[in-house]
């Protein structure tokens, strides 16, 4: 069997090393080189031909962005970005997801933790599935900011302000993984002001990412987007997307609709979870309810979903065209439980039709 040919990029010898290690650990998968900056990685990819490539974001001489974007242009493949879990290293990850970056790790702190076995095997998972991913070159436009100021929490909160209400028509529940940031840019921009509807996002991404997400989602929406808070009431036109590391739940108080965030154990192998999204929403027994799974690897969300469909709910799926990894849509489809299966761009607008369901 073809081993899986990995390009190494990072400006540390450590990390390259390091990285190489946690690879080469796998009998499918074998390092064909390391670079130590965008411009060598450049010259090594058409001399060694990976079939995938790990780029670190911040490198001298040429950065990780760079590189991916001359990547992407000359000879689209997957890369899957290595960031710190910092503010800025959030903002250049969603830029080179926007710019075609298969997916993304984070790189822990602290050097003692660099190796770990949930590293490991998120590495090895993630450069898997990639090699047997078609990466075109990015065709859709990036998305601009309608306003550069993100909105305070308390302009959020207050009805007078945001001139919203807490009774609306439908609950909406969206879940993507892999592929789901730019995916997210392809819908919650599209769905309209005025929607009559509160509106939960899953997104699997670690703390502080889901941050800078939610404020570049704001940015260029028409509804109102925002990182949840423990006890946030639900507003119809706000989008609430769950932060990295909680779960996002929702309970009934005094007829609104209220935020609890769960800090417990991972749901379906992850946290924040679709599954515990889903399943804390189906026990409202509430059928005004519109689950939509997009692009991931895995099965999050299916199960979910069954329980949301079983109450009543209504369930639109990502078809595999469209989807970066189908997993979590395809798995959702095998139990029966879509009512239908759109393209990306056209989330929104079934999103909007089944508001009248």
């Amino acid at each position: 069997m073809m081993k899986i040919r990995v390009l190494v990029v990072d400006d540390s010898a450590f990390m390259r090393k390091v990285i190489s290690d946690m690879i080469s650990s796998d009998p499918e998968l074998e390092v064909v080189g390391t670079a130590k900056n965008g411009e060598d990685a450049l010259q090594m990819i058409v001399s060694l031909k990976p079939n995938v490539v790990t780029m670190d974001v911040e490198m001298p001489k040429m950065d990780g962005l760079t590189a991916l974007k001359q990547i992407m242009e000359v000879s689209p493949m997957p890369v899957i970005m290595l960031s710190s879990l910092t503010t800025n290293g959030a903002v250049e990850t969603l830029k080179a997801l926007d710019y075609g970056a298969f997916d993304f790790i984070t790189k822990p702190t602290s050097l003692i933790k660099v190796s770990t076995p949930e590293i490991r095997e998120e590495l090895i998972s993630k450069i898997k599935i990639a090699s047997r991913t078609k990466i075109s070159k990015p065709t859709f436009t990036i998305r601009q900011p309608r306003v550069t100021a993100s909105i305070q929490r308390d302009e959020y909160s207050s009805p007078s302000i945001t001139n919203r209400k807490t009774k609306f028509k439908k609950l909406i529940a969206i879940g993507p993984s892999t592929g789901g940031p730019r995916a997210l840019q392809d819908v919650i921009p599209l769905i309209p002001r005025e929607i009559d509807a509160g509106i939960l996002i899953v997104q699997h991404m670690p703390p502080g990412f889901t941050k800078s997400l939610a404020e570049r989602l704001d940015g260029m929406s028409q509804i109102q987007v925002k990182e949840a808070e423990d006890g946030d009431v639900i507003y119809a036109g706000v989008a609430y997307l769950a932060p990295g590391d909680s779960h996002i739940k929702v309970t009934k108080q005094g007829g609104q609709f209220v935020i609890k965030l769960d800090n417990g154990e991972r749901v379906s192998g992850h946290k924040p979870s679709v599954d515990a999204m889903m399943y804390s929403i189906a026990a409202l027994n509430d059928k005004n309810v519109i689950g939509v799974i997009m692009t991931g690897m895995g099965a999050d969300g299916a199960d979910g979903l069954k329980q949301v469909k079983d109450k009543s709910g209504y369930v639109i799926a990502q078809d595999e065209d469209s989807c970066v990894v189908f997993g979590m849509p395809k798995s959702t489809i095998k139990l029966g439980v879509v009512d239908k299966v759109v393209s990306l761009n056209n989330i929104a607008n079934e999103i909007v039709k089944a508001m009248e369901v």
